[in-house]
């Protein structure tokens, strides 16, 4: 039976599908804008679409047990779980990204975090990688909806943004520079600082912060 996916708007969907049509190609950078027209960092889908980095793996090795990447998008920390020895799961609303896994024969789902999702409470080890932690806008909704995912003791992982006193919520769009645009989504740009409020408003407790590669990570457990 297939579950129905959330259909709130989204990651660059509608409109133009910027990200879609870039995942097809396989490649290009886009631009967010939040509405009030302030560009964001570019969103490069290269390395969404490359393998697995030395700042992904950093994370990989602290995972346990079996992972959910969270926003998938085309699989490649799916992909870095399951070399690393992980049963591993991605699940992304976006239908281009999980028809791109699906092609490399990944195990992705197309739905958004909070449908059904399977063995709920059960999971070791969540992803929120590139930025995800701006699903849906709301970052202690989000936080919470994980802590219901993992097991007892179960780890979140959370890409935070370089800058710690960064905590904004914005509706973003996409465009790519033929001036494709997605229709408006919610979203949300966190720090460090922020990101411990939200943690423990949701359950979870911050136990390791690390950067590699111009990249900020922490470690949460349930």
């Amino acid at each position: 039976m297939t579950l129905p996916v959330t259909t709130a708007p989204h990651f660059g969907a509608g409109g133009g599908s910027p990200y879609a049509t870039a995942l097809r190609s396989g490649g290009g950078v886009l631009r967010m804008v939040d509405h009030d027209g302030v560009h964001g960092a570019p969103v490069e889908l290269a390395r969404f679409l490359a393998a697995a980095d030395d700042a992904d793996r950093t994370v990989l090795v602290r995972a346990e047990g079996a992972v959910l990447d969270i926003g998938c998008g085309p699989g490649r920390m799916v992909r870095a779980a399951i070399v690393a020895g992980h049963l591993s799961l991605g699940i992304d609303v976006a239908a281009a990204a999980v028809a791109h896994a699906h092609a490399q024969g990944l195990p992705v789902l197309h739905r958004s975090v909070f449908d059904p999702v399977p063995r709920e409470g059960e999971w070791g080890t969540a992803l929120l990688l590139d930025g995800n932690v701006g699903i849906g806008g709301n970052p202690t909704l989000l936080l919470a909806r994980c802590a219901e995912l993992v097991r007892p003791g179960g780890l979140v992982c959370v890409e935070a943004h370089p800058d710690p006193r960064r905590d904004r919520g914005f509706r973003a769009t996409l465009i790519d520079h033929e001036g494709r645009a997605s229709l408006p989504f919610p979203w949300y740009e966190i720090g460090l600082n922020g990101l411990r409020r939200r943690a423990q408003d949701a359950g979870l407790q911050v136990e390791e912060t690390w950067s590699q590669d111009e990249r900020v990570f922490a470690l949460l457990v349930r």
